[in-house]
């Protein structure tokens, strides 16, 4: 069970996820301002918000619902893995860097 904790918690595994799911909804986000910005004219005014597929209307349902996702992303993937990897592995100790210890071991090999 520990191997799978490590597997999970220092790879790189939910930061790919997370980016996906983020990047697919904004693609929506994207493909919706393009279909939107390239429409064509509509006769009124009142058109601009009730045409279903070209619409502002669209447009903005894709933005807020990348913000809802990526708040619902935030808040219950990445504060709670945040918290468990620096609960299970917390960062090191300040202290000696490998540079330290490869100029000790230089230093050693020279002197021999």
């Amino acid at each position: 069970m520990s191997g799978f904790k490590k597997f999970l918690l220092q790879g790189n595994l939910v930061d790919i996820a997370v980016a996906f799911i983020i990047g697919a909804s904004f693609g929506t986000v994207v493909t919706t301002f393009v279909a939107w910005l390239t429409a064509q004219m509509p006769d009124s005014a009142s058109d601009v918000f009730t045409n279903a597929e070209n619409s502002f209307g669209a447009f903005l349902n894709a933005v807020i619902s990348f913000v809802i996702l990526a708040a619902v992303v935030y808040f219950l993937v990445v504060t709670p893995y945040t918290k468990a990897k620096e609960r299970f592995f917390p960062d090191p100790e300040p202290g000696e860097t490998e540079l330290d210890v490869l100029t000790q071991i230089r230093d050693s090999l020279a002197t021999r």
